[in-house]
């Protein structure tokens, strides 16, 4: 974001604004120093209980995160409100990550390892993320529409961290336009013609009930709920994607 960040290093008193990011914190060793998470940070589940509550990823409570006086505040560009981290900025170290694709959630791992003294760390679980990817065999059979919104109607674009893990999961993104979660009609829809339609856990809890909206408004098409923490979550989360993406391609082949 083109600013200078100044912090106490290695920091003491971390805060989180971004859910994928708390459980790469933990994973990274930093149980001590992590003093604020969100709401939506729901991992590691037998840990976060534990932690105060900052808000949530675009409500902050500020008279919180000043009362815990932290001397490093983590967040993310798309996951965050410009205001609530302009606010912060005047007042606290605020590191930001950019995340789109998996080579930038590779070099913010890294960066947080280098962040809070624990590149050996992160290091390992960069190497894990490597290997699960590359054994990961790739190939596009599917064209897809990928739902993260619904009442309007959202799906992700191009230009989107999850337009990424669709392409390594053997997917072609059905959606042609720049917007990266552009708004659709059933119309729309209908006019994409897509193989496949996803139908995200997150940030919309997309259930089994939906399939049957869906499928009113594309009656042939295959429809799934999927895991939206394997498309969306960049963190070390992403350990674990490959796993899930090869179940994934071998249920819609069968």
């Amino acid at each position: 974001m083109g600013r200078m960040v100044s912090f106490r290093y290695p920091p003491q008193r971390i805060i989180s604004l971004v859910p994928s990011q708390t459980e790469l914190l933990f994973d990274l060793g930093l149980d001590k120093e992590i003093v604020g998470i969100t709401h939506f940070c729901i991992h590691p589940s037998q840990k976060v209980n534990a932690i105060s509550k900052i808000g949530g990823t675009k409500r902050f409570k500020f008279d919180v995160i000043e009362s815990l006086e932290p001397d490093l505040i983590i967040g993310n560009k798309e996951e965050n409100y410009k205001d609530g981290i302009e606010y912060l900025i005047k007042k606290f170290p605020v590191w930001m990550s950019d995340v789109k694709s998996l080579q930038q959630a590779v070099d913010m791992i890294n960066s947080l390892g280098n962040l809070t003294q624990r590149n050996k760390k992160a290091r390992e679980i960069i190497d894990q993320i490597h290997l699960g990817f590359q054994n990961l065999e790739k190939r596009t059979f599917k064209r897809v529409l990928y739902f993260i919104w619904r009442r309007p109607y959202m799906a992700a674009g191009q230009d989107t961290f999850i337009n990424e893990m669709l392409t390594y999961c053997g997917f072609y993104n059905g959606l042609p336009e720049k917007s990266r979660y552009p708004e659709l009609t059933e119309d729309q829809i209908r006019d994409l013609n897509p193989d496949l339609i996803l139908l995200s856990s997150e940030p919309f809890p997309f259930g089994e009930k939906h399939i049957t909206e869906f499928k009113s408004i594309c009656p042939e098409v295959e429809i799934r709920i999927v895991n939206g923490q394997f498309f969306s979550w960049y963190g070390s989360r992403l350990q674990y994607a490959p796993q899930y993406f090869e179940q994934l391609q071998r249920s819609v082949l069968a």
